[in-house]
């Protein structure tokens, strides 16, 4: 963990150094992520770079907001307040973990145990909110068909294997010297608008339908149709591009 000290640039400055430090989005990247998640994310790192925070704490401080949402979700009867603590929680979270990139690039570059603690963290999160979803579901919404459980178990299935095979394709491309997505640049505003719904901010965002739970539901099984048929298209691009790659 490693924190910087000494004179802090204003906030002005410390914004205009992470727009000029900000990566390329991959191509595949949805529009929340890039167009408000990501912004928002630019805003907390600046404020945490000036407090002198480390990237590691960063990341803490993203672990500690998502997990106190996805355990309101888990613990809680679904009274409407909850379903938008959840969301604020869990959207916060989300904001915190594209700082903590920023931060470490203001700093002169992240960690290898940094990379690995962040992505640590997000396999948690992705698998871990849809179980709480299901443990949530059948403890607090008991009118509803039992067979509805099946689709936040299926959706930590879909959202794990998605999250994976991102991370493998990068790591099998930077095996070769082939670049990442990242590297390869961003794709259209058109492109990012269609992928919305497999957006994680826009999961976050559905849980303010929380205290309703067959409008929930409808929600956020949509959202998981969308999840499941990006992930069958994904997954032949990849292994296409490996069959290349190869």
């Amino acid at each position: 963990m490693t924190t910087v000290r000494g004179a802090r640039p204003g906030l002005e400055e410390t914004l205009g150094r992470l727009r000029a430090a900000q990566k390329g989005h991959a191509r595949g990247a949805p529009a929340y992520s890039v167009y408000v998640n990501r912004r928002i994310g630019r805003l907390l790192a600046a404020f945490a770079f000036r407090a002198g925070l480390s990237p590691n704490q960063v990341t803490a401080l993203s672990a500690l907001h998502t997990f106190a949402g996805i355990a309101l979700i888990a613990t809680v009867p679904n009274d409407p307040w909850v379903g938008f603590a959840a969301a604020a929680l869990l959207a916060l979270g989300y904001a915190w973990d594209s700082a903590d990139g920023q931060v470490a690039r203001l700093s002169g570059g992240g960690s290898i145990a940094g990379e690995w603690l962040d992505h640590f963290v997000d396999a948690i999160k992705i698998s871990t909110l849809h179980l709480a979803v299901a443990i949530g579901l059948y403890r607090f919404a008991p009118e509803i068909p039992r067979v509805w459980l099946l689709v936040p178990l299926a959706f930590s299935a879909v959202a794990t294997t998605t999250f994976f095979g991102m991370l493998l394709n990068d790591l099998l491309k930077g095996a070769r010297g082939v670049p990442s997505t990242h590297a390869r640049g961003g794709g259209t505003f058109t492109r990012s608008m269609m992928l919305l719904p497999t957006d994680f901010g826009v999961v976050c965002l559905v849980f303010v339908l929380w205290g309703a739970p067959i409008l929930f539901l409808w929600a956020y099984g949509t959202l998981f149709v969308f999840a499941a048929l990006f992930l069958v298209a994904a997954a032949a691009k990849w292994f296409r591009e490996m069959q290349r790659v190869g």
